[in-house]
């Protein structure tokens, strides 16, 4: 179950906005999840992380396809996971509200 080096992308929808939180493993085998608020959170492994993440209901982004995405109130196509040279600058980008067409 382990994630790509610069990490695995979960969201969440909370009414028209989309939530992003970005999981990565590190060598140790202990995880952290960047939050929508900018936050690091750290956790005794991937599985911890990922069951952290599925309460809060968020799913993994490379797991659905496009009738969960319409479900959930977009276009899989027109959404992508936010991208940016550091985390600091990936905070204000982690909350987006979708508009009409995404």
């Amino acid at each position: 179950m382990s994630t790509p080096a610069d990490g695995q992308w979960w969201l969440a929808t909370l009414g028209r906005n989309l939530v992003w939180a970005r999981l990565r493993v590190r060598e140790a085998g202990t995880a952290e999840v960047l939050d929508s608020d900018g936050n690091t959170l750290t956790y005794d492994s991937e599985d911890t992380a990922r069951a952290a993440l599925l309460d809060a209901d968020f799913v993994a982004f490379d797991g659905l396809d496009a009738d969960d995405a319409l479900a959930r109130g977009f276009d899989l196509h027109a959404v992508q996971p936010p991208q940016a040279d550091s985390d600091e600058a990936l905070r204000p980008l982690m909350f987006r509200k979708l508009d009409a067409r995404a």
